[in-house]
């Protein structure tokens, strides 16, 4: 029996749950396959990024298990000590 999606209706947008993810390996020259919506790590540390502006900065002391709301075209090597990223759609 399929699973039913109550919310199948509605449209994804930033303030809606998260529908995807996928694994991130730091890179210092290729952006992701998707823009993130969000991102977390399961080990804690600095997240190296360039931002959809961008931007690019390092995030100090990432916490595992937090989601945090950024959107991220490029996890980069360079500053990173973060491990388990995880880019969510």
């Amino acid at each position: 029996m399929p699973i039913t999606d109550s919310f199948s209706s509605f449209d994804t947008g930033l303030t809606g749950p998260i529908c995807g993810g996928f694994d991130i390996t730091p890179d210092d020259a290729n952006d992701l396959s998707s823009m993130t919506r969000a991102l977390m790590v399961t080990g804690s540390g600095d997240l190296g990024v360039v931002l959809k502006d961008g931007d690019t900065l390092v995030l100090p002391g990432l916490t595992p298990g937090v989601i945090y709301p950024l959107r991220i075209v490029r996890v980069l090597a360079t500053g990173t000590t973060a491990t388990g990223i995880k880019g969510l759609v």
